[in-house]
């Protein structure tokens, strides 16, 4: 160990002095260490300062979050998001105003209605970023506040999730046998567009939104649809023409609205409505109530086949076995096959084909 007479300890320790410190006179070494010691003074305090309120910031913090976790807590009240609004807070106030702090905020504000049939405008819209949210979104909010929690599911009729077939259908074409023609058509009109959506975009081919069959009963209509369902791999949603005849107003209309939205939310997706000549009928006038709901379920179930935003992920299937009824003039279902734009006869299937089918 080196001692303090050492001449290398010295040599060392002035090597690390800059040669400023080295110029100066013993009164300047003074004055600058007291100086030092002044700045360690004030930066000590200011880091007791900066930690003291990092301490109060997560007491804050730790606040705020219980907070949360209570306002958080179920149930929420129900609601829908009615608009968006992007409030300017610069805007002049009156003179002798009170100033709202809330409304001096930046960012989009929300008017919601809840279950309750009150309407409320939020300027703060609270813990789901605004950016997120649309007009219709169902949200949960707080009983008291009525700030937006959390955004939830869209939601379906019941009826309509009992449409939906839980699991997906396993027929195959072999189980099919006399209809290959109507297989052919339907593969061309159903399952191709389906499966090689780009090819048909990239030809400029518009696919068919979907498929009328027509024929008598026990000609394998349904089996057909089904079997197109799982070549697909697509959700398959079975709709039947009797279901969508309600006893209340608007009542058809909205489960065919709701059955096609659950279809885009889970495109790609194949609706199969049976028995559509139950609402199909003739355009006429009539006073009863019941009477123009068929035809407004009707109507609507036409709209959303060619409505302002078609979805060629989403096919209808269609199935009657009055054909009588669509060569009534003026028949809604007229309109119908324009907007399906593709129509299969099915027909009792030849002898050899039958013997053929049980063969196998």
């Amino acid at each position: 160990m080196a001692s303090l007479s050492d001449k290398s300890v010295w040599d060392e320790v002035e090597d690390g002095i800059g040669e400023e410190v080295l110029k100066m006179s013993t009164e300047e070494i003074v004055q600058r260490t007291r100086l030092l010691d002044s700045e360690i003074k004030i930066m000590k305090s200011e880091v007791l300062r900066v930690t003291h309120e990092l301490q109060a910031m997560k007491d804050k913090i730790k606040e705020n979050t219980e907070k949360i976790k209570v306002n958080k807590t179920l149930p929420y009240l129900v609601s829908n998001v009615i608009e968006l609004l992007d409030v300017d807070p610069n805007d002049q106030e009156e003179d002798g105003a009170n100033v709202d702090l809330d409304s001096q905020r930046k960012g989009k504000c929300a008017v919601i209605k809840t279950s309750t049939r009150q309407t409320y405008f939020l300027p703060v819209i609270g813990l789901v970023d605004a950016e997120k949210l649309k007009p219709g979104d169902l949200v949960g909010v707080n009983k008291d506040s009525y700030l937006i929690l959390e955004t939830l599911p869209t939601e379906y009729d019941s009826r309509v999730k009992a449409m939906e077939v839980d699991e997906r259908p396993t027929e195959q074409y072999s189980d099919i046998g006399g209809l290959d023609k109507q297989i052919q058509e339907l593969v061309e009109a159903i399952v191709l567009p389906m499966n090689h959506k780009e090819k048909f975009e990239n030809l400029g081919i518009q696919p068919p939104k979907g498929v009328l069959m027509y024929g008598p009963p026990g000609t394998g209509k349904t089996l057909l649809a089904r079997a197109c369902a799982a070549q697909t791999k697509a959700t398959f949603l079975k709709l039947a023409g009797p279901q969508l005849v309600q006893m209340f107003i608007g009542d058809g209309a909205k489960l065919v609205r709701d059955a096609f939205a659950l279809a885009k939310e889970k495109a790609p997706s194949i609706i199969f409505i049976d028995e559509l000549d139950a609402i199909g009928t003739k355009r006429f006038d009539s006073e009863k109530a019941g009477d123009r709901e068929v035809q407004r379920t009707m109507l609507e179930l036409l709209n959303q086949l060619d409505g302002f935003q078609p979805n060629m992920q989403v096919k209808v299937i269609a199935a009657t076995n009055r054909v009588d009824i669509l060569t009534q003039p003026s028949c809604v279902l007229d309109v119908l096959t324009e907007r399906l734009s593709f129509q299969c006869q099915m027909k009792k299937p030849e002898l050899a084909s039958c013997r053929f089918t049980l063969e196998r």
